[in-house]
């Protein structure tokens, strides 16, 4: 089977770059980004076939797994049962994804069929928000975050400065970073470690990715930046990174707002990830009033058999 794998690198963002965005998919998976900032965590390689699809394989802590092909959705059957024989064929083992999109789990009949078991990720789905709320805290339910974001430019008048960031910044984000770490402390766990080294891995590359940042610097000083980049396809806003000094009253909500409305003007939809099944996370993001979830799935091959065999 011609799948040539070599890990995911900077250089390789040309190359993948035209599969994104090909089909239905609300999930961050379906940018870039996201796969390079975690592809150390996952150990991520990747293969072109057929220049029609990219496809995927991961390792985390021993288990080998995929995720969805990145290709156009007529031919996600296709690729997707490529993967199901490499599986098979050359690693001798069954198939598995993790992250499946909801919609690719929907064209691809996988929950009637008798070869795949298919379990939500219930602590891994994306909270999705309706861009114009988002970027104009409108409704009841957004009061709170309206009054904390006017508190901040109460008191900050004159004070602050919102910055679009390029690659010439980097040392101002480290610097920021490392404050960042410092004041995390011990909650700084194993996860958030990764996404640290992934945005160290960002910013020196950040040359080669399709990604917009922001900082917001306060008295000269920058104390919150944020990452994301866009779904054209779903006509969707992806925030990856949103790190904020939390000891400043609405900067977290300045900051959201700021880059919502320089950036993604026009976004209908606002994918802010997921919440790891951390409690404190979970309140957070379910405090903008979210319009709905990107789910997601892991999906087991049942034995070496598949349709058709």
């Amino acid at each position: 089977m011609n799948l040539n794998f070599k890990p995911l690198e900077a250089e390789n963002v040309k190359e993948i770059i035209p599969f994104f965005e090909l089909r239905p998919n609300k999930t961050c998976d379906s940018v870039f980004l996201d796969s390079f900032l975690w592809r150390k965590y996952y150990h991520v390689r990747y293969a072109i076939s057929d220049n029609r699809a990219v496809q995927w394989l991961m390792d985390e802590e021993g288990v080998m797994h995929s995720a969805m092909p990145h290709c156009r959705e007529e031919d996600l059957p296709h690729y997707f049962y490529e993967m199901v024989d490499y599986f098979n064929e050359v690693l001798h083992i069954p198939f598995k994804v993790y992250l499946a999109d909801e919609e690719a789990v929907e064209y691809l009949h996988l929950r009637e069929s008798e070869y795949f078991r298919v379990t939500e990720q219930e602590d891994l789905k994306d909270y999705l928000y309706d861009g114009d709320a988002m970027r104009n805290l409108s409704g009841k339910k957004l009061h709170k975050k309206k009054n904390h974001l006017n508190s901040f430019l109460k008191e900050y008048e004159g004070r602050y400065d919102f910055r679009r960031l390029c690659c010439s910044d980097r040392s101002d984000i480290f610097e920021f970073m490392d404050r960042w770490c410092i004041d995390k402390g011990d909650e700084l766990d194993y996860h958030l470690n990764y996404e640290v080294e992934g945005i160290h891995e960002l910013l020196k590359n950040c040359s080669y990715m399709p990604v917009r940042m922001s900082g917001v610097y306060i008295d000269g000083r920058m104390e919150a930046f944020t990452v994301g980049s866009y779904n054209a396809y779903e006509n969707m806003a992806v925030i990856h990174i949103e790190k904020a000094n939390a000891n400043i009253r609405g900067l977290y909500q300045f900051v959201n707002q700021q880059f919502l409305l320089q950036e993604f003007p026009d976004a209908e939809l606002i994918n802010r990830e997921d919440d790891l099944g951390q409690e404190g996370l979970r309140k957070a993001k379910m405090s903008y009033n979210p319009c709905g979830f990107a789910r997601k799935y892991l999906i087991e091959q049942i034995g070496c058999e598949r349709p058709g065999r």
